[in-house]
């Protein structure tokens, strides 16, 4: 008889700056895999999973087998974070579990680098977390390896502690530092004390994602409804704060970043994606079936967010290949050579 069991839904797709990535720390532990559907059904962003030894913090939660059951039950990027002491010895159980970040702590007693390398080079986001009491210079010896950087805004071990505002103010604006070198995919996480009531303060601070995890476990309260709120108030703090009235860049939004003949467009494609900004190419205008795909324009999109940087680095190579595809043109536009589509590159990959 086949099950009656509906497919989990993904949420509509999300506008706007701020992502909320949803704690389960304080959900129902005898039943995370209905906590984790019910938060993807309500818009949840991401899953945000608290690992606890029971040493690093005083607290015990879960493991890899745990995140590998839930990854089965959900789409939603996993996002997870080790309070843990020795992280190397389990990092590639959590890596196989299929974990989209893992983030740890700076305050380990164990050699940091290789951690943040194994991680990369799987594929994945790498983070280092700090304490509120830890000061953001301890990040200084890894800044080249960091995807995240989470601030906690709460002692790492329970949820539903009282969020401090002081510390977020101190470091939450200031992480940003330790992400220069990345064009596009940096982010900066705030975890603990996450509500209604502090997202406007940590947006402002131009945090990316907020953790958010008691506030959406109280009984009776509209999920949906709270994460919507956090997003708002998050994207409404940066909006005033941040970028003169202006409302963010949605995440989610592309644009035009050059029209260029095939061969023209992969090449520039590839070049881009080595800076580790994403690019797509798209035939370029009406769809015309007696049109040569060697021989029409394609668009080459990017996230607006990385527009700036992508300008920065690559306008003048951009205008240089504009002039060589009129000269292609202008010469009755002759066999191309074949550039096949790039690959995107590991982050180890990465051009400097």
């Amino acid at each position: 008889m086949p099950s009656r069991r509906a497919a989990p839904t993904l949420p509509t797709k999300t506008l706007g700056r701020a992502r909320v990535a949803a704690s389960i720390l304080d959900a129902d532990l005898g039943n995370l895999a209905h906590a984790v559907r019910r938060a993807q059904s309500e818009g949840a962003d991401r899953i945000h999973l608290d690992v606890m030894d029971g040493h690093f913090v005083p607290n015990l939660t879960f493991g890899p087998k745990t995140v590998k059951a839930l990854r089965r039950r959900t789409r939603l990027p996993l996002d997870a974070h080790l309070m843990i002491s020795e992280p190397d010895r389990y990092i590639d159980e959590f890596l196989d579990a299929g974990c989209d970040s893992v983030t740890i702590h700076v305050e380990i007693k164990r050699p940091i680098e290789p951690i943040l390398r194994r991680i990369r080079a799987a594929g994945r986001a790498a983070g280092l977390s700090l304490r509120p009491g830890t000061p953001l210079t301890a990040l200084e010896p890894y800044r080249s390896l960091l995807d995240i950087v989470m601030v906690m805004t709460v002692e790492p071990g329970f949820g539903g502690q009282a969020f401090m505002a002081d510390v977020a103010r101190a470091k939450v604006l200031a992480a940003r530092e330790y992400l220069s070198h990345k064009l596009h995919g940096a982010e900066v996480h705030v975890d603990g004390g996450i509500s209604r009531d502090t997202a406007e303060l940590v947006g402002g601070l131009a945090a990316d994602v907020l953790v958010v995890g008691s506030a959406l476990w109280i009984k009776g309260r509209d999920m949906g409804r709270e994460i919507r709120l956090v997003r708002a108030l998050a994207d409404e703090g940066y909006q005033y704060a941040l970028n003169g009235g202006v409302p963010p860049i949605p995440r989610d939004r592309m644009v035009t970043f050059a029209t260029l003949p095939r061969h023209l467009a992969r090449t520039l494609q590839g070049e881009i994606e080595r800076s580790g900004i994403p690019a797509f190419i798209f035939r370029s205008g009406p769809l015309d079936l007696e049109a040569l795909d060697e021989e029409r324009d394609w668009d080459l999109l990017l996230p607006a967010s990385s527009e700036g940087a992508a300008a920065d680095r690559f306008a003048a190579r951009r205008d240089g290949l504009h002039a060589e595809a009129a000269a292609w043109r202008a010469a009755g536009m002759p066999t191309p050579p074949y550039v096949p589509a790039p690959v995107p590159p590991q982050p180890g990959e990465l051009d400097p």
